[in-house]
């Protein structure tokens, strides 16, 4: 049997945002094909980029361990890995020549690589993964070292001539509860642990329940499970949830899901095996509008324990919203936003600014449907064209010079949308300043009102509103300005 290193690419302290957010999970995905490859009685290496200082921390353990195959093996449950950052390209490549140097061979399975295996079988990668690793990977390892790999479906590789080989794409698997558990034993949960409790004053960890996400929204990527969906148990998670919560002592979870609750009374009969179970632990998870105002989702989510529930509102714009093919209207993201608050739950909205063809007034639509919603945190971005989407194919000719982030807070429009870079950096700036002003100024109604304790919190975010308060106030005239 191979000796494997196995590690993710997404480093954290390559991306500023995040990393001034300090918010850091183990790299799910990369812990199951860890798993997947062990059960397979292979000896297992994993290395952590999430936390690691750069790729020197790669080529440092690819010494010491000298392994025969090096897998890089990026987190595709975290949505950070869709966008293809160049900084952790880069990374990437310099992790497949640190890998080469020792003698291994070098297996690929990211986001990025599905889109370019050119870049790294360039870079030396001898296979890259196209779509769901586990099975593919399993495959080449046992061939890797003896015959041709041009015949295992769902892989890139390069000829004796140079050309490359595309496989078939292997169906992803369906049974998810016959797959091992990630492999949880080979995080550093303390310090994972240290780093949580001295930032946010508590300990969270991440999980998934399901893979894929049917819907068809025309901008979003879906390189590893394309259209397809499949589901865990509710058991199989609670199981899982416990042994994590006996191992890590976790207070919080986020379910990473694309799209968590789409099985109907899945959230039910979640919430009835966290009850059989005696399991209590606040969480957070992604889920759709339409799928919330189903009947007793709401109570469910609510008896399940969940913090808050992130909806993708994209915009308040209807217009928009149609041309991305959401399938939701406005008034179904406000409707679920008020029956979630009013259970108790927050809410958070994803907000995408600079669709093709959105205006000064779909803008205004879109900062008023915040303002109307008041929901507890958002989430603001533009519009990015990736390969193998629709919208790609609709703004592939007005594409510029640069088709990828440096990193999450880059902000630059990668094509000729409706206004520049500068103007969306700004609206960025300015949509979470209207968005935290207000918030404080509701929270600190609510103390002279005798509904909440006066707090220190409380009295930081009312200076911040105060400073906020001098600003313009939102207008089309201010948006109009803002373009200048």
């Amino acid at each position: 049997m191979s000796r494997l290193l196995i590690g993710s690419v997404y480093f954290l302290r390559l991306d500023p945002r995040r990393w001034e957010e300090m918010q850091p999970f183990p790299p799910l995905a990369t812990l199951c094909a860890a798993a997947y490859m062990r059960a397979r009685g292979h000896d297992v290496d994993f290395f952590d980029a999430m936390l690691a200082d750069s790729a020197a921390a790669w080529a440092a353990m690819a010494e010491r361990i000298r392994p025969n195959i090096a897998v890089l093996y990026d987190d595709n449950f975290n949505y950070l890995s869709k966008m293809c950052l160049t900084n952790m390209r880069e990374a990437a490549v310099a992790m497949i020549g640190a890998a080469k140097a020792v003698g291994a061979k070098v297996i690929v399975c990211c986001s990025d690589a599905v889109d370019h295996p050119e870049l790294y079988l360039g870079a030396g990668a001898d296979a890259v993964i196209l779509g769901e690793g586990e099975a593919v990977l399993a495959d080449i390892v046992d061939r890797i070292g003896s015959g041709s790999l041009d015949d295992i479906q769902g892989v890139a590789v390069r000829n004796r001539d140079g050309t490359i080989v595309r496989t078939n794409r292997r169906p992803p698997l369906r049974d998810l509860d016959a797959l091992p558990f990630p492999a949880w034993d080979l995080v550093d949960f303390d310090r994972y642990r240290r780093i949580w409790r001295e930032r946010h004053g508590m300990f969270a960890l991440n999980m998934a329940t399901t893979r894929g996400c049917p819907y068809s929204c025309n901008w979003c990527a879906k390189p590893i499970w394309g259209q397809s969906y499949a589901v865990r148990s509710p058991a199989n998670v609670v199981t899982e949830l416990k042994a994590l919560i006996e191992a890590a002592a976790p207070d919080y979870v986020w379910f990473m899901d694309d799209i968590m609750g789409l099985k109907p009374k899945w959230w039910g009969a979640f919430a009835d095996e966290l009850e059989r179970n005696a399991i209590r632990i606040r969480f957070k998870c992604l889920s759709r509008a339409d799928l919330v105002l189903r009947e007793g989702a709401v109570a469910d989510l609510a008896r399940a324990g969940c913090d808050i529930v992130w909806l993708g509102a994209e915009s308040g714009s209807q217009r928009i919203l149609d041309a991305m093919d959401k399938g939701l209207t406005v008034e179904e993201i406000e409707e679920a936003t008020r029956r979630l608050k009013a259970a108790g739950v927050r809410v958070g909205h994803f907000i995408q600014f600079g669709y093709s063809g959105e205006g000064v007034d779909d803008i205004a639509r879109t900062i008023g449907m915040i303002r109307k919603t008041q929901p507890d945190e958002i989430g603001v971005s533009v519009s990015y064209p990736l390969p193998g989407t629709a919208f790609y194919d609709r703004v592939k000719a007005e594409l510029q010079g640069k088709h990828n982030w440096s990193d999450s807070s880059d902000l630059a429009m990668l094509y000729r949308g409706p206004f520049h870079t500068g103007f969306y950096r700004r609206l960025h700036a300015y949509v979470h300043r209207d968005f935290r002003m207000r918030r404080a100024v509701r929270a600190f109604a609510r103390v002279l009102k005798g509904h909440e304790a006066l707090r220190y919190r409380h009295v930081r975010s009312l200076v911040y509103a105060m400073l906020c308060l001098g600003l313009m106030p939102f207008s089309l005239l201010s948006l109009r300005l803002l373009r200048s």
